[in-house]
């Protein structure tokens, strides 16, 4: 007998919740984006992600993968640490 497999969302779905045992982690996104003038549609088109993707970050549904997280600090030419922030 052949032992069920559960079905898993592709790696790279984005789907806007974020498992309840994981924090968001708190981030400046939305005031750097708007410093630097830039649309969500703008921030989106720069770093390759569905705008959708932007709102969900700015807004703390969803936490970005390590990928992600250096092409946003890159794009803004800041340390990681200085766009994601910890809490303490």
């Amino acid at each position: 007998m052949a032992a069920a497999r559960l079905a898993r969302p592709s790696q790279g779905a984005v789907t806007g919740r974020r498992p309840a045992t994981e924090a968001p982690i708190p981030n400046r996104i939305a005031e750097l984006r708007e410093g630097a003038g830039l649309s969500r549609v703008e921030l989106a088109d720069r770093i390759g992600v569905n705008p959708q993707t932007i709102g969900y970050l700015e807004r703390g549904e969803y936490n970005p993968s390590l990928a992600l997280a250096f092409r946003l600090a890159e794009l803004f030419d800041l340390p990681i640490e200085q766009v994601f922030l910890r809490e303490k």
